[in-house]
């Protein structure tokens, strides 16, 4: 879940506006991203991936839904930005660059107002590692759509699927999110296993703390991922978290 654009792990409920270019397929319908006649290097074996995701702190095939709240320091003013983002698992896969994805539909909002929402594609190898094939993205100023700013897709440009999450998690384990130079270069560390968390959704155990680096925009970030839910909370630098307060199926 790469840091700059609050991507979660844990299923959700809203359906993203779909950019024009891939249509208004809906909840549970495929939707086509990328391809083109002879398929792009997208850094991994088309072959070994599947929309089928089990890992077990990527919760997308037992938890469909989850809305998360909290709030962050805006680092500028000092002031707290109210957060609520909903997200939703499609019931049907997609495409991206040839490869069945998985697509997670997320609604970022800020004190009550929709400031974006996007379209998320992953697989899963038959190793187990999720991988994060792109994004589209579009952000709204007033209800209206006023750009698409931070989106990209594997195999389009020479960009490169991003290691999700990797089938073994261990303390000091690495992991570049995205690989997209320019646009999205997350890359996150386990720094810590078996760690209990409480957020309003309930007590969890047997968790991961990661630390998610953004170098664009230079900031860190801590995130915790708990088996059979996926993220349950994400804490800002500059002050503020947004944590699990509901799961829906």
């Amino acid at each position: 879940m790469p840091t700059g654009s609050r991507k979660l792990l844990a299923g959700a409920a809203v359906v993203a506006t779909v950019l024009a270019a891939c249509g208004d397929d809906g909840p549970g319908t495929a939707t086509t991203t990328g391809g083109g006649d002879a398929p792009a290097d997208i850094g991994v074996d088309r072959a070994d991936l599947s929309p089928v995701i089990d890992h077990p702190f990527v919760a997308f095939a037992s938890t469909g839904g989850a809305v998360f709240e909290g709030e962050e320091v805006d680092p500028d003013t000092g002031g707290a930005v109210t957060l609520r983002v909903e997200s939703q698992v499609r019931e049907r896969p997609g495409t991206v660059a040839g490869v069945d994805v998985t697509v997670v539909d997320v609604s970022d909002f800020e004190d009550g107002e929709l400031v974006e929402q996007t379209e998320d594609y992953y697989a899963q190898d038959t190793a187990g590692t999720v991988y994060y094939l792109g994004e589209r993205v579009d952000d709204y100023e007033d209800g209206e759509i006023v750009g698409h700013h931070g989106g990209w897709l594997a195999g389009e440009d020479g960009n490169r699927a991003g290691e999700f999450m990797p089938a073994v998690l261990e303390v000091g384990t690495e992991f570049a999110q995205e690989q997209v130079p320019g646009v999205a270069e997350d890359r996150s560390t386990v720094v810590a296993v078996g760690v209990s968390v409480t957020v309003p959704a309930g007590t969890f155990a047997d968790c991961i703390e990661t630390e998610d680096y953004d170098p664009i925009d230079d900031v860190t970030e801590a995130k915790f991922y708990c088996r059979g839910v996926g993220l349950v909370r994400e804490v800002f630098p500059a002050g503020g978290s947004l944590d699990l307060v509901e799961l829906r199926p």
